[in-house]
């Protein structure tokens, strides 16, 4: 399928029935843009309870990097459920976990031996992070960044500084954490170089003179593209004097690839694209192809704390792990390369919209990692946060799921699947919808 098939009035009545349930018995605190309700799906396309049939720009937020079921996954997930479901690795041994970690040292952008921590989410690698860099440096400080999103416990919480709902109600969160601008060089009255510099230069000059001595921070954890944020690409020599820095004053560099890694940039790992080696590497959504499973890299030499430390009792579940270790395979084989070269495609025909509608005021990303900024005068460069709004509702309608990122950027992040005949229906969508904006 090329094209979306709405045949219903959206939500349809057994959509709508769903909905209603949920609203009387599952946590309000879920943001849901738009009432889809899954039914399954192929590739790309999703249906819902209707019959309604979606291209999928949102992947289940950046994690079906492999589409919706892909056959090779299935099988390895039903075949390893046959042998076992769980036998935690915390107290024992499987082949599994053993084979991901192998193959994760081989490819993570670490210099050196890699050791590897297993747990179940994004978020749970941050907390890894944070208490592998304390216990390596016996320093308590970490420096993060403005618009960053590294998870929402309460250690992952504290570096996160995407939106403030994310944060009210919930403290005194973990002392000792400081933020810095992130370069945007959309927004930044200079050339890239500059706006790399008056970032890490808030780094040195600020918060490392007048809020923390620089042995006082154990670790500085950076997104290399940040996703929550706004789909930001940061310039080179910003993520290279981050290394510097941290290598000067002792701290470790940790790279957040939860959402940036795994192939969506067109490179396994967006670090990549930045000649970044950082110390440690987390890893979670699209590693597993929907499965559960977050995986904190580190230099082997940093991770060397004793048994008890740190453990999880269902982290690289066998099961999340068969999953993994396909999904690299599948994304070796052809869809890093995919990612690439229908990211490429795409980003070329969202610039072609750039030139027809004034409200898209940026258009960037590496793969099929794309943010499109939205703004309400280009010269200003004021946030059409409402358009943006709208934009997304009114994809839906016309078929196309997708998500917003920052507070007016909209974000494209389909499965690695994606073809170039899709890749041309979401764009005949996002023109007819950006039509429509600029009629209202």
């Amino acid at each position: 399928m090329k094209a979306p098939d709405i045949k219903t009035a959206l939500p349809g009545p057994r959509a709508k029935a769903i909905i209603d349930r949920d609203a009387k018995f599952v946590s309000p605190s879920y943001t849901r843009d738009y009432p889809f309700v899954i039914a399954g799906g192929e590739g790309a396309v999703v249906e819902d309870v209707d019959g309604n049939r979606f291209l999928d720009c949102a992947a289940g937020i950046a994690v079906n990097s492999t589409g919706v079921s892909h056959p090779d996954v299935v099988k390895a997930i039903t075949d390893q459920a046959q042998k076992f479901i769980h036998m935690s690795g915390t107290d024992f041994y499987y082949e599994p976990q053993v084979r991901l970690a192998e193959t994760l040292a081989a490819i993570v952008p670490i210099e050196g031996d890699v050791r590897t921590f297993f747990a179940n989410s994004g978020t749970e690698t941050t907390e890894a992070a944070i208490k592998l860099a304390r216990y390596h440096t016996k320093r308590q400080g970490i420096i993060a960044f403005f618009g960053a999103f590294h998870g929402r416990s309460l250690g992952a919480l504290s570096l996160t500084a995407s939106k403030a709902i994310q944060r009210r109600g919930f403290a005194p969160l973990m002392p000792g954490v400081h933020h810095a601008p992130y370069p945007d060089e959309y927004r930044f009255a200079g050339s890239a170089d500059a706006c790399a510099e008056a970032s890490l230069s808030f780094i040195r000059d600020q918060i490392l003179v007048h809020l923390a001595s620089p042995d006082e921070i154990g670790a500085v954890v950076v997104e290399p593209i940040q996703g929550e944020g706004g789909y930001i690409v940061p310039p080179k020599a910003f993520l290279q004097g981050l290394r510097e820095l941290t290598r000067e004053h002792g701290m470790l560099l940790v790279a957040d690839e939860v959402q940036s890694g795994m192939g969506r940039t067109g490179k396994m790992f967006a670090s990549e694209h930045f000649d970044l080696k950082a110390d440690v590497v987390n890893i979670a959504k699209g590693i597993a192809s929907g499965l559960p499973l977050g995986v904190t890299c580190a230099r082997a030499d940093i991770m060397a704390w004793p048994p008890g430390a740190h453990a999880s009792t269902f982290g690289g579940n066998p099961v999340s792990c068969a999953a993994a270790n396909v999904t690299i395979r599948l994304l070796k084989d052809s869809l890093i390369e995919n990612a690439a070269t229908v990211g490429e495609y795409l980003i070329g025909r969202v610039r072609e919209l750039q030139e027809k509608h004034a409200v898209i005021g940026d258009v960037r990303g590496r793969g099929l990692m794309i943010g499109i900024e939205l703004v309400k005068d280009r010269t200003t460069k004021e946030r059409a946060v409402e358009e943006r709004n709208a934009l997304v509702q009114a994809m839906f309608r016309r078929g196309v799921l997708v998500l917003g990122a920052g507070r007016n950027a909209l974000r494209l992040a389909p499965p690695l699947v994606l073809t170039k005949d899709q890749a041309d229906a979401v764009i005949e969508a996002l023109d007819a919808c950006l039509a429509e904006l600029t009629v209202a």
